[in-house]
């Protein structure tokens, strides 16, 4: 079941308030689940039982996000104001230092949650930061497209799509290998999530200059990329690889942008392999 956490984030303009909403679940040491740009923590629901056999599981919704209320007014969404409100976040839910899986830009915030040590553990599935300029606007383009669609379809439009594999493709095709396997009303309601995003406009203005360039030093690093990611290209997981020369690198083959629904199983592996570790150690190739 959603529930709301109410915390406080240090902003330029003081101390605000926000509030974020969470599905919590399981039992062990905390294990926080960071979504992607424009969806919402049900997207973490086909991993979400496997990991909660190990794990306290908090899957959230960012600020701006899902059911999330926006950033106070004034608060930028970039990475030195997001990450630390997700520490904050975690706090308000009487977590300390959790392990943190993310894909995406929640990729992207797990690893600045590692760079910043408010995390024990990382594992960022397909994260931004990595690209080209060219593939950074190639990327974005691809998003603008998609939401742009989200926004002009009809709901009886998109609910008739939704019903057929075809229809899912054309909806989700771009973050998905397996688009077929997604239910009608997980289609619907993440098309949605990307359609009603307050967040969306300033997370990607935010984006825009964004590159990743620190080491994450001191703990289990793991980065698994997609083989078949259409919006995030593989070989950004050898770039990543470069900039955190001690994090695992994984490929995750049949997968796409978002892997969690096209392998569960093996993406609750990595991740699970990943919290399991004591020291950053050890890489697979793409």
């Amino acid at each position: 079941m959603t529930a709301t956490v109410s915390f406080t984030i240090d902003s330029p303009l003081g101390p605000r308030t926000a509030t974020a909403a969470y599905e919590r679940k399981g039992a062990g040491e905390p294990l926080l689940l960071l979504h992607g740009i424009g969806h919402h923590l049900q997207a973490w629901h086909p991993v979400t039982d496997i990991l909660a056999a190990e794990h306290d599981v908090i899957a959230v919704d960012l600020p701006g996000f899902g059911v999330s209320q926006p950033l106070p007014h004034g608060v930028p969404y970039g990475l030195g104001t997001v990450a630390p409100a997700l520490g904050a976040l975690c706090a308000a839910l009487g977590v300390e230092r959790p392990h943190v899986a993310g894909n995406s830009l929640g990729g992207l915030l797990a690893l600045e949650m590692g760079r910043s040590n408010l995390v024990r553990s990382v594992t960022a599935l397909s994260p931004a930061g990595f690209w080209t300029e060219g593939e950074r606007r190639y990327a974005f383009t691809a998003l603008r497209a998609m939401r742009a669609g989200s926004r002009a379809l009809p709901r009886p439009a998109l609910e008739r799509l939704s019903r057929s594999a075809a229809g899912r493709v054309a909806l989700t095709g771009t973050i998905y290998a397996r688009p077929g396997r997604r239910s009608a009303e997980a289609v619907v309601a993440e098309t949605l999530a990307l359609r009603d995003a307050t967040g969306f406009e300033e997370t990607l203005a935010a984006g825009g200059s964004v590159r990743f360039t620190d080491d994450v030093p001191g703990l289990p690093v793991t980065i698994a990329w997609g083989a078949r990611d259409r919006l995030l290209l593989p070989r950004q997981g050898v770039r990543a690889k470069h900039v955190i020369p001690g994090a695992r690198l994984v490929r995750l083959p049949g997968c796409g942008h978002v892997p969690m629904n096209d392998d569960p199983a093996l993406v609750s592996r990595v991740i699970l392999d990943t919290t399991r570790q004591r020291n950053s150690s050890g890489a697979a190739a793409l």
